[in-house]
């Protein structure tokens, strides 16, 4: 493992920009060394926890997150397409800061008709 992985843990963050368009961002959360517990990032607020699956057939045109949260990709995958045409795609381990809470928000489209499993984490 070579120093940048050992340091952070890498995310992505989908915003809304002054342009009024979802865009994506890479973020490095720091990890600390803990010794034998491992490396740790400092805690995260969070206000509840949601499971989700999403079935085969699932294509959700333009929309906002309905709050700030983490979503963590457990099985399947999903693109996810912002206002600029820009499309990422996210599978199992991926984690996603969504804050596009505003704005014209961003498209998501399953991936190969696989049904998805996802953990969201709400942040307020």
């Amino acid at each position: 493992m070579n120093k940048d992985e050992a340091d952070y843990m890498k995310i992505t963050r989908l915003y809304t920009g002054p342009d009024n368009e979802s865009h994506f961002e890479d973020v490095d959360i720091p990890l600390l060394d803990r010794g034998d517990i491992g490396r740790l990032s400092e805690q995260v607020e969070a206000t509840g926890m949601i499971f989700r699956e999403t079935g085969p057939d699932y294509d959700f045109n333009w929309h906002n997150a309905p709050q700030r949260q983490y979503v963590i990709m457990l099985e399947g995958q999903v693109d996810i397409e912002t206002g600029n045409g820009t499309v990422r795609r996210f599978g199992p381990g991926d984690i996603l800061l969504a804050e596009d809470t505003t704005g014209r928000g961003h498209i998501s489209r399953t991936v190969d008709n696989q049904p998805r499993k996802s953990i969201f984490i709400t942040l307020e």
